[in-house]
């Protein structure tokens, strides 16, 4: 492995090269595109799936290409719904999605053709993405670590709009100000399907199938898009009490997409990861 991924390209020396290829996986008849990043070398490659938020203007391509350099496959994709992919946009669509594609990375297939290595999957999600992540890892005992970057918890801020008739509005306006990439939503569906799931989709429930699991939330002190004390920090203190006994946790001071502290998200992404699903060449 190279030194230090950050900065070091793999070795010119490991075969087959690394190269980044387009992938598309089926979800409900809808073809969700994507990148897959595959790492130099033989492998088989432990696989990391990168769920993007909401409506996916950081994609997380730079971790993607960390990972790869440091021997993990690292896939990104879109949702229905979003960025010129066919279908609708809800909640809903998008945990079905990533568990699709999930599923899809662990095929035999799939798994022949790029090199690698189906008992060694992660999820990694930001923002709504990282809700995603936590929310199908405690569905499926078969991905080994879940990580969540600036989680967004649509149980915690269904809670919220349930209290308080001005940070319901304020919920409404915000989704409706990013639906430019989107089909078929508006700020009011996407509330109201948030309510109508309301405390079934608080993360702090996913304690017990998480028990056994290593998890990663991080987040930005500066974060305006899911402040931590309502998002983060719950969550966290949940976690703990309930004893998810491999939690990572740490706070940034940074925003909501880690503008300024991209390097340190990578190096923690990364090190959890070495930690717990080290990747072989």
């Amino acid at each position: 492995m190279p030194s230090d991924p950050l900065v070091n390209d793999p070795s010119s020396s490991l075969v087959p090269h690394a190269v980044n290829v387009p992938v598309a996986f089926d979800s409900s008849g809808q073809l969700l595109l994507g990148v897959l990043h595959t790492p130099a070398g033989p492998g088989p490659h432990p696989i990391v799936v990168l769920l993007h938020g909401f409506p996916g203007n950081e994609r997380n391509f730079d971790l993607a290409q960390v990972l790869s350099r440091a021997g993990y496959a690292a896939v990104v994709f879109h949702y229905r719904g979003s960025w010129g992919i066919g279908g609708t946009w809800t909640w809903s669509h998008v945990l079905e999605d990533a568990k699709r594609v999930v599923d899809a990375v662990r095929a035999a297939d799939f798994v022949a053709r790029h090199r690698l290595a189906p008992d060694r999957v992660a999820v990694v999600g930001h923002s709504l993405g990282g809700f995603a992540a936590l929310r199908i890892a405690a569905a499926d005992q078969d991905i080994a670590a879940v990580g969540s970057i600036a989680g967004f918890d649509l149980g915690a801020a269904a809670g919220a709009a349930a209290l308080d008739p001005e940070a319901r509005a304020g919920y409404v306006a915000a989704f409706a100000d990013s639906l430019l990439p989107l089909t078929g939503t508006s700020g009011e569906a996407l509330v109201a399907e948030m309510e109508a799931a309301g405390d079934d989709w608080a993360l702090a429930r996913l304690a017990e199938p998480l028990a056994d699991r290593p998890v990663l939330l991080v987040a930005g002190s500066r974060d305006d898009v899911a402040p931590t004390a309502l998002h983060h920090e719950p969550l966290v203190a949940a976690y703990l009490m309930r004893s998810v006994t491999a939690l990572e946790h740490a706070i940034f001071p940074t925003d909501h997409a880690f503008s300024d502290h991209r390097v340190a998200l990578a190096r923690t992404v990364l090190a959890f990861l070495n930690r717990h699903l080290r990747a072989a060449r």
